[in-house]
């Protein structure tokens, strides 16, 4: 059977990816607005970018991690809409079976970044909110760096099991995978074997990489709540509560269909939802980040303004 098992896959040369709507109009008005929404994206986050590394007021743990966060969100996308983007205007949309591999693997770290960044983020409130004293100590540039280094490791490593549990599959024809980009679930509909294993360390994973970030962030946050509802100042729980809610937004944005794409049975698997799903925690997660998390911030507006020489802005 693992012969048999190994045969199978190497005959597979290229899969189809059937992305969305197969006329032609139709497919013409999502490329324009795919295209608009990935440029967009590319625009907010690399604004972003250059904002953190250009103002000296910028230079703080929270926007180093913001900075970080935006990097990914255009690596991300970038990942997946480019070959979403080709597909809508060549009729063969296939795609190569080491490309597949590839973009499966790089989708899934870039991913499993985030969740373990959103985490991290969340810890950093934490600090800044509860011991603010200590908070240059506890979040200096070794420790950043360490945190930074460790999510990489975890991304990596998780990646790695999803594409070789996955891809090692026998698979039979027709290869065509009913999604955008090669994601885990709907290639699996593709085995031609038993994929109960997988489901299972799926769940597993799905556990580790996004329950327990998101049970550190709720902790972080349960937390953050009770140290602010104990600042006297009107003015000062305003402030807390403002700073803390754009990341709920973005947490509660990205978490949500993540879980419901990844941690549940194979034989909940609806096509036509998990593009959606997947649209919402990889496109649309990243077109949003830079307006929910950071130009609603006058921080960065500051900066934007002071970088284009607006006179009378105040640091």
């Amino acid at each position: 059977m693992e012969s048999h098992g190994r045969e199978n896959l190497s005959s597979v040369s290229e899969f189809l990816l059937l992305g969305f709507s197969s006329e032609s109009q139709i497919r013409m008005a999502l490329f324009f607005f795919f295209l608009l929404l990935y440029l967009t994206t590319l625009l907010g986050n690399g604004l972003l970018v250059t904002l953190i590394s250009l103002d000296s007021h910028l230079q703080t743990p929270m926007y180093f991690f913001l900075g970080i966060l935006s990097l990914v969100d255009m690596s991300y996308v970038t990942t997946t809409v480019p070959q979403m983007l080709i597909n809508m205007v060549c009729p063969r949309r296939a795609i190569s079976w080491n490309a597949c591999v590839a973009q499966m693997f790089i989708f899934l770290v870039l991913g499993i970044a985030e969740c373990v960044l959103y985490a991290i983020m969340a810890y950093d409130r934490y600090i800044a909110i509860c011991f603010p004293l200590h908070y240059s100590l506890l979040m200096n540039r070794l420790i950043r760096i360490k945190m930074v280094t460790v999510c990489w490791s975890i991304s990596i490593i998780g990646a790695l099991i999803y594409t070789v549990f996955t891809m090692y599959l026998p698979y039979c024809g027709p290869y065509k995978i009913n999604h955008f980009f090669c994601e885990v679930p709907a290639v699996l509909k593709l085995a031609c074997a038993d994929t109960s294993f997988n489901d299972k360390l799926n769940f597993t994973l799905g556990f580790i990489l996004l329950l327990v970030p998101l049970s550190l962030i709720l902790a972080s946050y349960t937390r953050i709540f009770a140290s602010i509802l104990r600042i006297r100042s009107p003015r000062g729980r305003q402030k807390s509560f403002s700073t803390c809610a754009s990341h709920i937004t973005v947490v509660t944005m990205f978490y949500g269909p993540a879980m419901l794409m990844y941690m549940r049975p194979g034989s909940w698997y609806d096509p036509e939802r998990d593009k959606k799903l997947a649209l919402f925690y990889n496109v649309v997660s990243a077109f949003l980040n830079p307006i929910i998390y950071s130009f609603r911030n006058k921080d960065v507006k500051g900066a934007f303004l002071r970088i284009l020489g607006v006179r009378g802005v105040a640091p």
